[in-house]
């Protein structure tokens, strides 16, 4: 007999009493602009929570859901799957009924992890929806808590690796294995695929995928190793390590990267795809020699990011209005401006997404393509092969294309295939190394692109920098110092009772006072008088003021006003904008 349609889950939530009709229907809306899904929107506003969504979809797939914090757990049963089975697919055995298997799973559709816990166990599975961080819970239990050095020089031990605790006497062993002789890599490789230094890279990840990290640094010094995780732009120490994991730990890394472990002379990069906690990340690798040996950065790159919608950049309304009349012009091009790791590219994937359809053909060229955009084509940048961005541009016209993505304007030879492109009908959307949106256009100058070309393609100047939000949960009402706020010429309206905001520091924000980050922005909308200006090559100052004048918020104005709404903290504005010689 066929099953008629799955329920949806905000019918179910709906049915159950748990969402109002009113805010079903605003949830709704918002996802016409957003990839997210419904029960992700009604849980970041507020109507419902994790475990109410998590109830939802256990109905919708037919089967319970299992609350481990009320569920009585079997300890025999804990024991049953391994370590790595439970980290690969976030799944764990909580009761055994004679030869069934009870299974709790965040995602217990997933066939392939039922059949490979079936194999590996003999028994027959009962897979059960729970929530990730009762698995979570119930696996460090398993595992006696987080791993720490002596937990570490246990398991390396059980490699054959000799050497005592975090930063001790090193072995003759694991001393010859860090010199990088030939002679050793088939040792290494054996170590780096034995399953204690794999537990070890697996928790790294998932600690760091936890803690919302954007990058993991493996950092070698003399007497051992030092793990920072990036979290909110800034970089936090989490863990020393004892020398001799250093071997076997970036050979793990650079095995699952599909990276040469036996060349450690040269920087070297490549690409892990993952899976943790039913969703899909990719991490960019880079090694590089150092003194101490092989340094490895992980950049965490989380799939779901690149198809956030344009309204959860942190543009205000005025703003964002304008930037979405701006992308839907036939032709010209848009830039998005910044340093490194302000979110440009983020930005022009949100504007990617905004603006795909059917009926438009959208071609890419990056270095490299960190998010896998659906409906796209995109190309990524192969020097060794020839393919640099202005051959690719060169070629992109002949595709038919209605929008074109430069990774970024690099050299004079892209800029103008990228402005004629613009000039014959395309809108070209790229990045550059500003400090802000009017020194785009000297930059351009700088290049060699001539102004009156410049005016003629240019529709508008995004620029941007990322600030660390104040935690919500741990949020306080404070006082700056008048020192600060004259440092920043911050006038506050006479009058009118201002309150600035900061984190007090919880178990949330792991005591930090920020969670999450928002975008400080600038745009510039190129009008008659801003290109006039440019093309009578007149000073970056003067072409500021009239950018201004014709209303363009700048950089400054922008941060201010999220410090009086209570986003980020005055400090934070002070952080990612005021730079020497800057002037906002």
């Amino acid at each position: 007999m066929a099953q008629g349609p799955r329920k949806q889950i905000g019918t179910i939530l709906l049915e159950q009493g748990r969402i109002t009709k009113a805010q079903l229907e605003e949830a709704l809306g918002i996802q016409k602009n957003s990839s997210e899904k419904l029960g992700a929107i009604l849980v970041e506003l507020g109507h419902v929570t994790e475990r109410d969504v998590l109830r939802a979809q256990a109905e919708q797939m037919g089967m319970p859901f299992l609350d481990l914090e009320k569920t009585q757990v079997d300890e025999a049963a804990l024991k049953t799957i391994p370590s790595n089975y439970i980290q690969r697919y976030n799944a764990i055995a909580v009761q055994r009924k004679g030869n069934r298997l009870v299974v709790a799973m965040s995602d217990p559709t997933n066939v392939f992890a039922v059949d490979d816990i079936r194999l590996m166990t003999g028994l027959e599975i009962q897979p059960m929806l729970a929530h990730p961080d009762d698995i979570t819970a119930l696996q460090r239990n398993v595992d006696g808590g987080s791993i720490s050095d002596d937990t570490l020089a246990t398991a390396l031990q059980a490699l054959g690796v000799g050497g005592g605790g975090g930063g001790g006497e090193l072995s003759d062993t694991a001393l010859t294995m860090s010199t990088g002789a030939d002679e050793d890599i088939d040792q290494v490789r054996a170590l780096a695929e034995e399953a204690p230094i794999i537990r070890v890279v697996n928790v790294l990840l998932s600690t760091a995928i936890k803690e919302r990290a954007s990058d993991i640094h493996v950092e070698p010094d003399r007497r051992g190793i030092r793990i920072r995780y990036r979290i909110d732009g800034v970089l936090h120490e989490r863990m020393h390590m004892p020398k001799y994991v250093h071997a076997p730990l970036v050979s793990r890394i650079k095995i699952m990267s599909d990276i040469n472990i036996a060349e450690r002379r040269v920087p070297l990069d490549g690409r892990i795809h993952i899976r943790h906690e039913n969703k899909d990340y990719d991490l960019r690798v880079s090694t590089l020699p150092t003194v101490f040996g092989e340094k490895a950065v992980m950049r965490i790159l989380d799939q779901s990011t690149a198809l956030i919608g344009l309204s959860r950049l942190g543009l205000y309304p005025d703003m964002q209005a304008e930037l979405e009349r701006l992308i839907v012009q036939p032709n010209g091009m848009l830039f998005s401006t910044g340093p490194t790791g302000s979110g440009k590219t983020t930005t022009q994937y949100g504007i990617l997404n905004r603006i795909n359809s059917v009926e438009k053909n959208i071609i890419t060229i990056e270095d490299p393509i960190e998010y896998q955009l659906p409906g796209i084509s995109q190309v990524n940048v192969n020097r060794k092969a020839g393919l640099t961005f202005a051959t690719a541009m060169r070629h992109f016209v002949r595709q038919d294309p209605d929008i074109i993505m430069v990774g970024e304007v690099r050299d004079l030879e892209t800029a103008e295939i990228a402005v004629q492109a613009s000039l014959t009908g395309h809108l070209v959307l790229s990045t550059l190394h500003t400090n802000d949106a009017p020194s785009a256009v000297t930059r351009l100058v700088d290049m060699g692109v001539e102004p009156f070309l410049i005016t003629a393609s240019i529709i508008g100047v995004l620029a941007q920098r990322l600030g660390r939000r104040v935690c919500g949960n741990c949020k306080e009402e404070y006082a700056p110092s008048p020192e600060l706020l004259a440092r920043l010429g911050l006038r506050l309206p006479a009058g009118q009772e201002v309150h600035f905001y900061r984190g007090r520091g919880c178990e949330l924000c792991m005591h930090t006072g920020y969670y999450g980050r928002v975008g400080i922005f600038e745009l510039m909308v190129m009008n008659e008088e801003t290109g006039d200006l440019i093309v009578r090559r007149a000073p970056l100052s003067e072409v500021r003021e009239a950018a201004i004048a014709a209303g363009m918020k700048t950089l400054k104005l922008d941060g201010f006003q999220k410090v009086l709404d209570g986003t980020i903290t005055l400090e934070e504005v002070m952080r990612v904008i005021f730079t020497a010689g800057s002037v906002f």
